[in-house]
């Protein structure tokens, strides 16, 4: 069972129906802002009905231990999302790995939320999961998103050409990784 992550000034809640309301207010508010950075979406995902499905299947991914999705909100307003942060593709076997995907809302950006939440995530996914390996690939047309790998102890591994189809394009993007230091058999 997923249980909220804190930071010093962040509330991380796991991907739940009842968060429909308030993840398709944070998406609306950031259509435009996301725009160059994520895949194009139907109208309906801007909606509470579009989102409730989405976060019900992270949820349930959740219990199949197969990504864990969290929305991020500020301690002192729990009731707006401002972005979100998942765990996706988690593999176990001989590579117990997984990918971070990571997105904060315009108006927060630049005050250090990102890389709290960056680091919250990386302890409950090598603590909790027990990851040896966590994943962040990020366009190199975004800086912002370099710098929060960077502070949250990810090395740069090397470029990805054409990785992601995004906004009608395959963009390139920097591979970053970090490793569990502490990973158990």
């Amino acid at each position: 069972m997923m249980i909220p992550l804190y930071t010093p000034d962040l509330l991380l809640l796991p991907a739940s129906g009842a968060l429909a309301g308030a993840a398709a207010d944070y998406y609306a508010r950031n259509r435009t802002f996301l725009q160059p950075f994520d895949p194009a979406h139907a109208p309906s995902f801007y909606t509470a009905e579009g989102q409730r499905p989405l976060l019900e299947a992270d949820a349930e991914a959740a219990r199949l231990d197969r990504g864990y999705r969290f929305l991020i909100l500020r301690q002192e307003a729990p009731e707006q999302v401002i972005g979100t942060i998942a765990l996706s593709g988690v593999v176990r076997g001989a590579f117990h790995s997984a990918f971070v995907g990571y997105k904060l809302d315009a108006a927060w950006q630049g005050r250090g939320y990102m890389t709290q939440a960056l680091l919250a995530v990386t302890g409950f996914a090598f603590g909790a999961l027990n990851l040896h390996r966590l994943e962040v690939n990020v366009m190199p047309r975004n800086p912002a998103s370099q710098r929060v790998a960077e502070k949250a102890g990810f090395v740069r591994e090397g470029l990805s050409p054409q990785y992601l189809y995004i906004g009608g394009v395959w963009e390139d993007h920097l591979h970053f990784v970090r490793l569990n230091p502490d990973w158990r058999p």
